[in-house]
């Protein structure tokens, strides 16, 4: 029995989004293209990956003149909300102050992102 599809996109998934998100909707070839200027990819797989992706939401495809044109059905930020929010759920309880304490506690943050931080917070909290 196959698992049920995540709603989340998967690395793969992800790669093709950011193919997507940077240059626009794409054919079936240049997304391959693009996949293999970092590693070697069948272009059957990318077609099924797509078509799972066109099942879970995550793509649109329409008609092109030589074949089918894909785009993205979410935006970059959706996605970046999504991952966040599972990563939150998943291994911080839900909580923003455990991640961005573990983050400071495990030196994760240079001293530029802690002064940015810093900015963000007295933005938001003006």
């Amino acid at each position: 029995m196959a698992r049920p599809l995540s709603p989340h996109p998967t690395d793969g998934e992800l790669e093709i989004l950011n193919i997507l998100w940077d240059r626009g909707p794409s054919p079936l070839g240049e997304i391959c293209a693009a996949l293999r200027e970092t590693r070697p990819v069948a272009t059957t797989t990318v077609a099924t990956m797509l078509k799972l992706m066109l099942e879970k939401q995550l793509v649109k495809k329409a008609e092109g003149e030589k074949g089918y044109v894909w785009s993205a059905r979410l935006t970059r930020n959706s996605a970046k909300k999504s991952f966040v929010r599972k990563l939150l759920d998943r291994a911080f309880d839900g909580s923003a102050q455990h991640l961005v304490a573990h983050l400071l506690e495990a030196g994760h943050l240079s001293d530029r992102d802690r002064e940015e931080i810093r900015k963000l917070l007295d933005r938001k909290t003006q």
